[in-house]
């Protein structure tokens, strides 16, 4: 299948009530965040945005982990993150929180074969096409999400960030219209309570939705901060030739680009990519034996793309190419991690501990023979095996599976892939950035 190349672009305003991001975007003094990033930060952070008080965004989205989940007992098993009411799951590992704001809306584009390209999300749900941007359609859906923040109604998310301390920044960033909802006296203890919805009169409930709206384009504006998407890695600090990649790090890239063919779906070019091109695809990851929902149903399978198109009505033949795709992620901050010996999960499962691992199995998974269950990654590599696909139907043997490395080119892509870690640097007038970002520098 041959990939398209999707150009990183600006996510454009769908409605006029979005016009008020630009409009509310003033510098806080003394700080170079906008008041509506430093309030996205704030939302981000809260977890008192959860029923019980003890999840928030940040709980699965850690900045020093790229953002991804922060713990590694649970990164080095099933690599799902237990939501606010104790023993629930859900069934992927954390997308990345950083680099996701670029992407477009959701949409199918008919140049090459056909693909469908945007969203966010594993599953690319968070389609934006409400709010007009993907990470604000995806802010939304962990607040009330039953085996994540679980909180019974949008009111209750508005409720408590009316009452947060940092109130006083919503309003300056969104107005005063937040203050005038009449929530109900108890509003507090029957947003503790699961399937409640708070009584409300019709008034009230459209400034809910008005107000739930702004508190998810808080999250996105603040997601797309230089805060977050940092650009200063030291495969950024070499563009600007502030540094050099050592021998094995630039031929890493070299293979990136040609015989790995990884640049086909994780696109290195262009003014500060994002190593991503949008779109999705099947790479016959492994079930991943750990997984809670695998555990809880053996049967489970995950459908990827191809379910959340099923599940929103479309035709068969819409849906069934799309079966068992997974959003193309981002690679920038792939290996970041607060110490070396900290594990990280990859793909949508997190069935791969290690980027060797993920590597290896990119260049092998059509070479080596069946495992005879539903092995780990490391039961696996001690095996010389791999398990069979999660979702047999449309994976992509053209771009994987047999590439031909060697295991030392195996090791130079991964070393490349360590150089893509976000990092401060001091302001250096030749290379014209700010602390902590780098401007983009052509190729």
């Amino acid at each position: 299948m041959k990939r398209m190349k999707i150009r990183r672009k600006a996510i454009l305003l769908a409605c006029p009530m979005m016009l008020l991001v630009s409009y509310a975007a003033a510098s806080v003094a003394g700080g170079g965040a906008t008041a509506i990033e430093e309030l996205g930060e704030f939302i981000f952070d809260d977890k008192d945005l959860s029923i019980n008080r003890n999840q928030a965004c940040v709980s699965c989205h850690d900045a020093d982990w790229g953002g991804t989940g922060p713990d590694s007992i649970i990164n080095g098993a099933g690599a799902v993150y237990e939501g606010s009411i104790p023993g629930r799951f859900g069934d992927r590992k954390p997308p990345s929180s950083a680099y996701a704001t670029p992407s477009p809306i959701f949409h199918f584009s008919k140049r090459g074969e056909g693909q469908f390209v945007g969203g966010n999300f594993w599953d690319g749900r968070a389609t934006g096409e409400r709010l007009g941007n993907p990470a604000a359609d995806q802010a939304q859906g962990p607040f009330l999400n039953p085996v994540e923040q679980a909180l019974p109604d949008a009111a209750c998310v508005v409720y408590r960030v009316s009452m947060a301390s940092y109130a006083p920044l919503y309003e300056k960033v969104w107005g005063d219209n937040i203050a005038s909802i009449a929530f109900p006296s108890d509003t507090d203890s029957l947003c503790g309570q699961e399937g409640v919805t708070i009584p409300l009169s019709p008034e009230d409930r459209a400034k809910v939705e008005l107000e739930y709206d702004n508190i998810a384009l808080a999250i996105a504006a603040y997601e797309d901060s230089p805060e977050v998407n940092r650009f200063s890695s030291r495969f950024d600090a070499q563009r600007c030739g502030e540094t050099k990649l050592t021998k094995q790090e630039w031929r890493g890239f070299k293979l990136f680009q040609g015989k790995g063919k990884c640049a086909d779906c994780h696109v290195s070019s262009g003014r500060n990519p994002v190593f991503t091109d949008f779109t999705y695809d099947n790479l016959g990851v492994p079930m991943n034996p750990e997984n809670p929902a695998f555990i809880a149903d053996p049967a489970f399978v995950d459908l990827g793309l191809g379910g959340f198109l099923m599940r929103r009505g479309e035709p068969s033949a819409v849906y069934e190419p799309e079966l068992g795709k997974m959003k193309v992620p981002t690679l920038r901050n792939v290996d970041m991690r607060p110490t070396p010996d900290s594990v990280k999960a990859y793909t949508h499962n997190g069935y791969f501990k290690t980027l060797k691992g993920v590597v290896h199995f990119y260049n092998t998974r059509d070479v080596k023979d069946r495992c005879p269950g539903p092995y780990t990654e490391a039961e696996a590599l001690a095996a010389d095996c791999w398990p069979e696909p999660e979702v047999a139907e449309n994976v992509n043997t053209d771009e994987l599976g047999d590439l031909g490395l060697t295991d030392e080119e195996e090791d130079a892509i991964v070393a490349f892939l360590k150089t893509l870690t976000d990092d401060e640097h001091e302001e250096d007038e030749d290379c014209g950035h700010e602390k902590g970002r780098h401007e983009a520098c052509d190729d």
